[in-house]
């Protein structure tokens, strides 16, 4: 479903990330890993098309989109939840749910709203409470809502687990095998290298904006290398 070839990307004259390349097949999930500054969050908000690639391609179900709008692949069926949330804090649940579904015609909002009050019945609880006043796993839980009202056939994910109590991270990756199950393609950036490995099928790990790393998550685990990766650069 998703192909990066040689992407690099950056900010202005700024590089952050240098000729990655992997593959995500469709209904798997891949895990983004490695140390802080590594390039994981410009890598997802490439996909996205909030950053620039400055060289390289990025393809999805065989499409270049390289330097196609946000809007756009939102349109085609990637959805984002950005590493801290980014509600709209004085919206109410729904609202901010409305808002995920705002490109889509209206006739699929109902279903789309009983899927996420399904998948997250806290939510439903709380559908008319101001989103800034929920606990942190709440928030998760609707910024996760929110991408799924655009009916993603990948998801992206930044730091699912980070700041979360560990009762909420349960949930949360519980909702993502649900979501797995359901036949969405997800891509998560995560801090929690033990969860993401025990998740993920597949799993690049990147170090210095390169890829040091992309295989099976069983050939992650059993790769002793690894581990001085992330020591020698701080892990997260």
């Amino acid at each position: 479903m998703l192909r990066l070839e040689n992407m690099s990307c950056g900010y202005g004259p700024v590089r952050a990330v240098t000729d990655v390349s992997f593959e995500l097949p469709d209904k798997s999930a891949l895990a983004l890993l490695g140390p802080n500054g590594a390039g994981k969050t410009s890598t997802i908000m490439a996909i996205m098309g909030h950053t620039a690639v400055q060289g390289g391609r990025i393809l999805f179900n065989g499409e270049d989109i390289t330097h196609v709008p946000p809007v756009r692949r939102v349109d085609l069926g990637i959805a984002l939840v950005p590493e801290g949330r980014r509600l709209f804090t004085d919206l109410t649940v729904e609202e901010n749910l409305t808002v995920g579904g705002y490109h889509l015609s209206t006739r699929n909002d109902a279903a789309n709203r009983a899927r996420v009050y399904d998948l997250f019945p806290r939510l439903s609880d709380r559908r008319k409470q101001i989103s800034g006043s929920l606990s942190g796993g709440e928030q998760q839980m609707l910024a996760m809502g929110r991408a799924l009202m655009a009916e993603p056939k990948l998801l992206l994910i930044d730091e699912l687990s980070l700041g979360l109590m560990p009762k909420m991270v349960d949930q949360c990756f519980a909702a993502l095998a649900t979501l797995r199950a359901q036949g969405v393609t997800i891509l998560l950036v995560e801090q929690n290298t033990t969860r993401a490995l025990d998740f993920a099928e597949h799993v690049c790990v990147m170090t210095s904006g390169s890829l040091a790393f992309s295989g099976t998550s069983q050939q992650a685990k059993q790769d002793e290398n690894l581990f001085d990766v992330f020591v020698s650069a701080g892990h997260e």
